[in-house]
């Protein structure tokens, strides 16, 4: 997990902080945070870590074949079920299996997720036997799961069974002093991938992306990086070398600075230039409020003040 923002490293000290019991964990974030990332790096500092590390997006999952894919079938127990199979509980007996998109289950089957939890046992589609496993659950999502209860659309006993330990992964926006790092990371990645010898980014593709709010987050970031390597043919990126759709994003947002800089003066005024307050009142990082700081030229005024008798 790239980055040293206080958000972050408190993300990775609370998993490795979990990592050592057997306590069920749910991870929220917005899409492209890095949910997946995370549930693996607290399988790798486990005790658990030697096992198997399984994951399962349960979006992808059709209703149908949730039992089959999770607890698996008895030969024949249905059209097509030539062989039998193991199921992923059992397949990752030992180890860890990550729910992603857990909110997207079918209530029929969260009841028997649940069932799982309490009895630490699975029964095949098909059997009449109960078979033991030792399964650490992760389990992921980008809803509010205290709405969908609310709606009736996610169990309650299954929440409060999972919500034991839980972690929220902060949006890419609201901690843009790891871009980069992150892009020095991703740089590293898709060079060797792609066989480029990108080194870096030009001052104004740096000011880009920095100051895009990254919607998809983490995975958008990469995205992008990967797209304007397909087609680069310099060793640094210039704004001619961006995807044309971000090209056109971008140019949106540098044809309002002058917005920008009257929103950042307003929140530093209205706050006596406490930077942790405006950065707050604006909803950007300090580092974010210091850069551009920095970049429109403000400094802090300076008050004399004269004494007369």
């Amino acid at each position: 997990m790239i980055g040293g923002s206080q958000k972050i490293t408190a993300v990775r000290e609370y998993l490795t902080q979990v990592a050592g019991f057997n306590s069920h964990v749910l991870i929220t974030g917005e899409t492209g945070t890095g949910k997946e990332l995370a549930a693996a790096m607290l399988h790798e500092r486990s005790p658990r870590a030697a096992h198997p590390f399984i994951s399962l997006n349960c979006a992808a999952i059709p209703d149908t074949l949730f039992e089959s894919e999770l607890f698996g079938h008895e030969k024949g127990v249905f059209t097509g079920a030539d062989i039998r199979r193991a199921g992923l509980f059992a397949a990752s007996s030992g180890g860890t299996i990550f729910l992603d998109e857990i909110g997207e289950m079918p209530l029929t089957v969260q009841s028997k997720i649940l069932r799982v939890l309490e009895s630490r046992e699975i029964q095949r589609l098909g059997s009449t036997r109960s078979l033991p496993i030792d399964v650490r659950v992760v389990a992921a999502t980008n809803q509010r799961l205290e709405e969908l209860v609310g709606q009736g659309k996610f169990r309650s006993d299954l929440f409060y069974r999972l919500n034991i330990a839980r972690v929220h992964l902060p949006p890419l926006r609201e901690r843009k002093e790891d871009i980069p790092g992150l892009i020095a990371h991703f740089l590293t990645i898709l060079n060797a991938q792609m066989g480029r010898q990108v080194v870096g980014l030009e001052a104004e593709v740096h000011d880009c992306l920095m100051d895009y709010d990254w919607p998809g987050n983490v995975r958008e970031l990469r995205n992008v990086l990967e797209a304007t390597l397909l087609t680069i043919q310099s060793s640094m990126i210039g704004y001619k070398d961006l995807p044309e759709d971000y090209q056109a994003k971008f140019s949106r947002i540098q044809s309002k600075p002058f917005q920008e800089r009257e929103r950042l003066v307003s929140a530093l005024a209205a706050t006596n230039w406490n930077v942790s307050l405006a950065a707050k009142q604006l909803d950007w990082s300090r580092m974010t409020v210091y850069r551009k700081m920095e970049k429109y030229g403000l400094d802090r005024p300076h008050v004399s003040l004269a004494l007369s008798v």
